[in-house]
């Protein structure tokens, strides 16, 4: 008798342990449509009240076309460069593109699912905008500035060009007419070289040794690297392509300044204080060479 009531006592517990769980659980399933619900009403707000023509996908994040494009449809094993902003719906500015970059990535890649999503509906050189609520976003874990549960608002203008050489061509060309720099050429191999001083010592070849000072800067003017008061001295082969390809046949002595595109700097392998796919300026003062 005493057996059959510890088990019978035991069974209420598990019982109410049960029940317990099912009711926590079903308060936080409530909680969390509720936070898609209280979004969704927030994103119809700011939709009228700023009188946005915004398509809802089935999935519950907002788009608008703003410029169609004229390129080619995007996929998703395309490389898409393109340039974006994030704010929220007050107003608050969580990225802003940087002058003369891009970001770039595969369009299957690129994340939240919301933005290559609204990007299958523009071409490239289009432009869409994209509000998305915050369980589609970065949800209650948010990421870098944008904090948790927050809807953001993001435009994203896809650049017309299809590989990251073209796209680096158009920054140097916008840099070199928003400095007003005169007097460069595009080199052969698509480096950018303005020549200030014609050396008239021994010219530089694909086996030289060569000594040099120089400086190197992000098209932002931030220096990463310079040779300060101890010149560099390496063999040419060893230098990344874009300063093998310029300088070879270059006599000692001479002045020059290059801009070099990203695939022949660092590219997307580049790290620390060099940005991916980063175009590349320095000034180079060669002050010997040894053949």
């Amino acid at each position: 008798m005493h057996n059959s009531m510890q088990i019978s006592k035991n069974s209420i517990k598990h019982t109410l342990a049960l029940f317990g769980m099912i009711v926590l659980l079903s308060a936080c399933e409530k909680q969390y449509e509720s936070i898609e619900s209280i979004d969704d009403a927030k994103i119809k707000a700011y939709i009228q009240k700023n009188n946005i023509p915004a398509i809802k996908d089935a999935s519950g994040f907002y788009y608008q076309v703003l410029e169609q494009g004229t390129g080619g449809p995007l996929l998703d094993k395309d490389s898409v460069f393109y340039n974006s902003t994030v704010k929220s719906l007050t107003g608050t500015t969580y990225y802003s593109p940087v002058a003369f970059t891009n970001e770039a990535n595969y369009l299957g890649y690129i994340t939240p699912i919301a933005y290559r999503t609204a990007m299958y509906s523009i071409n490239r050189g289009g432009k869409v905008r994209v509000i998305v609520p915050s369980h589609l976003a970065f949800g209650k874990n948010g990421k870098d500035a944008i904090p948790s549960n927050e809807i953001i608002i993001s435009e994203i203008s896809v650049l017309p060009q299809t590989t990251q050489w073209q796209v680096d061509d158009k920054i140097i060309l916008d840099f070199l007419a928003a400095k007003g720099l005169t007097g460069f050429t595009k080199h052969s191999s698509r480096v950018y070289q303005n020549i200030s001083v014609t050396g008239t010592g021994q010219s530089i070849s694909a086996f030289s040794t060569i000594t040099v000072k120089y400086k190197g800067r992000l098209l932002n003017g931030t220096v990463f690297d310079e040779s300060g008061t101890t010149d560099l001295v390496n063999a040419l082969s060893d230098l990344i392509p874009g300063w093998k390809k310029v300088l070879l046949g270059v006599a000692k002595g001479t002045k020059l300044r290059i801009i070099i595109p990203s695939d022949l700097g660092y590219g997307k392998n580049a790290t620390g204080s060099i940005p991916k796919n980063a175009v590349l300026d320095f000034d180079i003062e060669i002050v010997d060479v040894v053949n």
